[in-house]
């Protein structure tokens, strides 16, 4: 009989072949982060190896530098399609929050929201890796993606537990709540009507613990910011280096963070409790997620 981490495994790649098999034009959103990774290395599993639907970055320009090269990496040595963009505008401007706007919550509406919806309906320039060049370029194909693969969990935080496993969202990839449809057992509502802007979560039902519980099973690498180096800190959750901030924690590899998790040392501590912007939406990210965030 399956165990509890081979029954969400196998949950979540009858999701991921599910949403293959229904969404023409589908992408998956990479963060660099530990959910994404584990959802990224589950559609490795899911088609046999080789991903077939691009990868979709945002990158605001101020993710810490292990991330992108983390994420440069693993597009070379697993032959990835991978895509960026980024709101090029906004940068310019210097409408950010390391650059003087004091409200993180607009910086990350600028960099975060609108890039996402903008890169995703195509009205924006995406940068695709070319394996030949070794280099991103400008990416001709400009189709919309209606069908997002997206790495969140019910028990990250407090609006991510509102969703289904597909959610709709609107032309303008904005999100009611309340109109949702009901998902009962294994049966998934993934005919919806045309110009439908579709999230799909394949790691609902996962918890913190059991990501990592999943990361050590499996031997997946992750970016070394998750780790203690030695300063008796590490990085929870990961973001942008001007919000986000580490953790006291001298855990230094996956084992000693399950076993820091199963202690209940963080227990009330929450999972996002270093991302600034967090707190400034009041503890939560219904605000930014309502009109389109991750």
């Amino acid at each position: 009989m399956a165990d509890h981490l081979e029954q969400l495994e196998n949950l979540s790649v009858h999701i991921l072949r599910e949403a293959y098999a229904n969404f023409k034009s589908m992408c998956m959103l990479w963060s660099i982060g530990k959910d994404s990774t584990v959802l990224l290395w589950l559609a490795r599993k899911a088609f046999l190896g080789h991903v077939p639907f691009p990868l979709v970055h945002i990158d605001t320009r101020y993710k810490i530098p292990e991330m992108i090269e983390y994420r440069d990496r693993l597009t070379r040595q697993w032959q990835l399609d991978m895509i960026y963009g980024m709101n090029t505008e906004a940068l310019q401007r210097k409408e950010t929050f390391p650059d003087g706007n004091t409200d993180r919550l607009r910086c990350c509406k600028l960099l975060k929201t609108e890039a996402l919806k903008h890169t995703l309906s195509g009205q924006w320039t995406r940068y695709r890796f070319n394996h030949t060049t070794d280099c991103y370029e400008a990416d001709s194909n400009r189709e919309p993606f209606t069908g997002v693969i997206v790495g969140l969990r019910a028990d990250e935080e407090g609006s991510r537990s509102k969703e289904r496993y597909f959610s709709r969202r609107d032309r303008a990839s904005e999100w009611d709540i309340a109109d949702q449809p009901p998902e009962f057992w294994n049966q998934y509502k993934t005919d919806f009507a045309p110009g439908t802007h579709v999230r799909i979560h394949p790691l609902l039902d996962w918890t913190e613990l059991n990501v990592w519980e999943y990361i050590e099973r499996e031997k997946i690498p992750t970016v070394s910011l998750y780790y203690d180096q030695g300063e008796g800190k590490r990085y929870r959750s990961l973001g942008c280096w001007p919000c986000t901030f580490p953790i006291h924690s001298t855990a230094k590899n996956p084992q000693e963070i399950i076993e820091e998790l199963q202690s209940g040392q963080l227990k009330n501590i929450a999972e996002r409790s270093g991302r600034a912007q967090d707190a400034e939406d009041g503890g939560g990210l219904e605000t930014l997620r309502r009109e389109g965030y991750m």
